[in-house]
């Protein structure tokens, strides 16, 4: 059987046999008719890889006196889901490797109905067994996917297998090396969605590049598909527009009004409602424009400072994958607490909560792909994993107004083979997945001597801003005065973002001498922000700052016992919420701007 799906442009098909890789899951589940298959599930802790040799799927059972079988989840211990394995077990702490995971559920599907089994996301490979048959495959940790199992699904019992993997790849998003935990397992949600035939699988409603009063957009159905009279309201605006499929399923949108526009001011969302002759899906949409201007980012058309924090999603009182709301407000509100305007998820898409969250309390959202560090561009295999992320993140956070920036890699090198040309590619495909919102690279290989910054890349002449790491007074000295810093430009009139500056701290470590580093006092973090904050007025054409990081997160590679003990200590705030000498720098310098 083959299924083709349209996502914003792009045609590609599925072929299914005895399995498939996974589809890219329909958008707005909220609005969806789900029954959840969160809860505890049986696993089976594999760290040999054994089995799938033993095919542990199929749950076999003794039928002779003989017979034996060296696994059975019937007896086995259980995790919650959704959830890292690494914070629900001590002996996982620090696993990485396979983990099965086993859940019975119980259905009856009604007649002219199709069922999908929706995976939030799984961290990174996951196999997918239904009924002892295998479904499907997804890669990648961080975004949706989903498999249709009308023809699969039993009235009654069945018997759902999730083989889940979080062994590093060398050719994988990330790959093998990466400074945040690998927190492995169904790390978000997993519903049953029951739609009708012809559902509304797909949609875009946001205003025309540069427009604050034109929606240019579409709607896509799965099913038969043609001939089909579609309905898009806003009941606040007394607005009701008409339109019609065509026989791929798609209506076009063009309508405008007089919008109360999104900002961090005024996050104002609309209720909108998309009505088929099948089906009708209830989403909650903003409205506004994001462009550059010359050497500005333009908010509604006009300027914005762009005053950011890096987040990690890592609940930090837990030591936890975030995924809840909680979790969310969790990060957000300090975010907010601290003076932000905008959040940057790094270093890869968070959590759908993430997102919807900070859009309703008015925070900007930079989404990120895990194209981070020694990525294998040169792999034959990169390009179309790339391009599946992409295509995930895009089609998932698309109406989402709050997100302003798709960051589409940070910390790559001009010289790994092949790089420039995979990312120049997949910077033109998300042009044209999305041209509405603004498009970046991080880089951190600008040279720095003489007091003076030497700012190049070549993935900055296709980026809409310049966004650089740079950690002067943490891992490169000062080198001068820096008020006196000097810039030099290779790309010199587009705005420039300090996307990462910072240095750790063990919070309450008052002890150890001040101007040194190796004590890790606030005093020493302090005064690299007290300098940082002097350097800024030396950029130019800058609009906007973000401090590496929030919270003080988990990192393997942090082995220093007495400071770090597992911990990257660069958070303005510790793993328990503290606030560090650095804290009160920014929330001022964030006031004052």
């Amino acid at each position: 059987m083959k299924i083709t799906h349209w996502i914003a442009g792009f045609t590609f098909t599925l072929i299914f046999g005895t399995s498939s890789i996974a589809q890219t899951a329909m958008v707005n589940v909220g609005s969806r008719d789900l029954k959840s298959l969160n809860g505890q599930w049986s696993v089976l802790i594999d760290p040999t890889g054994i089995g799938d040799w033993r095919q542990v799927w199929l749950e076999k059972k003794p039928e002779k006196k003989t017979d034996f079988y060296e696994y059975s989840f019937q007896w086995a211990p259980e995790l919650k889901v959704p959830g890292d394995f690494n914070s629900q077990k001590p002996e996982l702490t620090y696993y990485e490797g396979t983990v099965w995971y086993k859940k019975q559920f119980d259905y009856t599907l009604k007649q002219g109905k199709r069922l999908f089994l929706y995976f939030g996301a799984v961290n990174y490979l996951a196999d997918v067994y239904l009924n002892g048959e295998k479904i499907g495959s997804h890669e990648g940790g961080f975004t949706p996917f989903q498999f249709e199992i009308t023809d699969r699904v039993n009235n009654g019992i069945n018997h759902l297998v999730v083989k889940v993997n979080n062994n590093r790849q060398h050719n994988g998003l990330p790959g093998n090396g990466y400074d945040w935990m690998n927190f492995g397992g169904i790390t978000r949600d997993v519903y049953l969605i029951e739609t009708n035939h012809t559902y509304i699988s797909d949609y875009s409603i946001q205003l025309k590049k540069g427009s604050l009063e034109t929606i240019l957009g579409w709607i896509q159905l799965d099913g038969n598909q043609s001939g089909q009279t579609i309905q898009v309201k806003i009941p606040e605006l007394d607005l009701v527009y008409q339109t019609q499929s065509g026989k791929n399923g798609l209506a076009n949108i063009e309508l405008s009004s007089n919008f109360e526009l999104w900002s961090p001011q005024n996050p104002k969302l609309y209720k909108i409602t998309i009505e088929s002759e099948t089906d009708t899906i209830d989403d909650l949409i903003g409205f506004r424009s994001i462009e550059v201007d010359g050497n500005k980012i333009l908010l509604n058309k006009e300027p914005v400072f762009l005053k950011a924090v890096n987040i990690h999603e890592e609940n930090p009182y837990s030591g936890t994958r975030a995924y809840s709301i909680e979790d969310a407000l969790i990060l957000l509100n300090a975010a907010k607490e601290l003076g932000c305007n905008l959040v940057r998820l790094a270093h890869y898409p968070h959590n759908e909560n993430m997102v919807k969250e900070a859009e309703k309390m008015g925070l900007m959202v930079w989404d990120e792909l895990p194209i981070y560090q020694h990525i294998e561009f040169a792999d034959s295999l990169m390009p179309q994993k790339m391009e599946i992320m992409l295509k995930e993140m895009v089609h998932r956070d698309k109406n989402r107004c709050g997100v302003i920036i798709w960051s589409l890699s940070n910390e790559t090198y001009s010289f790994t083979p092949m790089r420039d040309k995979a990312l120049i590619e997949l910077t033109q495909k998300c042009r044209a997945l999305d041209s509405t919102r603004l498009i970046t690279h991080v880089i951190n290989t600008q040279g720095y001597n003489d007091n003076t910054f030497h700012v190049w890349d070549s993935l900055y002449q296709y980026s809409d801003l310049i966004a650089l790491n740079e950690y002067i007074g943490w891992y490169v000295p000062w080198q001068g005065n820096p008020s006196e810093t000097k810039w030099n430009m290779v790309y010199p009139g587009k705005p420039v973002f300090i996307s990462e500056f910072g240095g750790e701290a063990l919070h309450g470590d008052h002890t150890g001498p001040t101007d040194e580093a190796a004590y890790w006092t606030e005093a020493y973090q302090e005064d690299i922000y007290k300098k940082q904050i002097e350097m800024f007025n030396t950029v130019p054409d800058l609009v906007g700052v973000c401090p590496w990081l929030l919270f003080d997160y988990l990192s393997l590679g942090r082995m220093h016992p007495i400071y770090q003990n597992g911990y990257n200590r660069k958070g303005l705030l510790s793993e328990k919420g503290e606030k560090k000498k650095a804290w009160y720098i920014m929330n001022e310098y964030y006031r004052n701007n």
